[in-house]
């Protein structure tokens, strides 16, 4: 599934630069490298592109992946680059450093 959404957004990313390279310099950079819009190929691109734009809109109704980051004591676990860091909120505070 992760696959599905790597390729459906960059298929919307080409869009995006698509229609970008079309309203700054009317210049369309699909029909340019498949052969024209009326192309085959070209519709397959605008087709595939338009298909994965509507799939990429699922995503903006999914639930958020920082609920998966809770850990059991509610908060988030943020971790450091180089590995977990220790939960301390259970020690007795018996040291006046800490």
């Amino acid at each position: 599934m992760e696959t599905i959404r790597r390729v459906a957004l960059a298929l919307v990313i080409i869009g995006a630069i698509n229609w970008g390279l079309i309203g700054l310099f009317q210049f369309d950079l699909v029909a340019t490298l498949f052969g024209g819009q009326d192309a085959l190929l070209s519709r397959i691109v605008y087709t595939l592109v338009g298909l994965s734009g509507l799939y990429c809109l699922t995503l903006l109704f999914e639930p958020s992946r920082e609920a998966d980051n809770v850990n059991r004591t509610g908060r988030l676990n943020y971790g450091t680059e180089f590995g977990e860091e220790e939960d301390f909120t259970s020690v007795k505070r018996e040291d006046k450093d800490l």
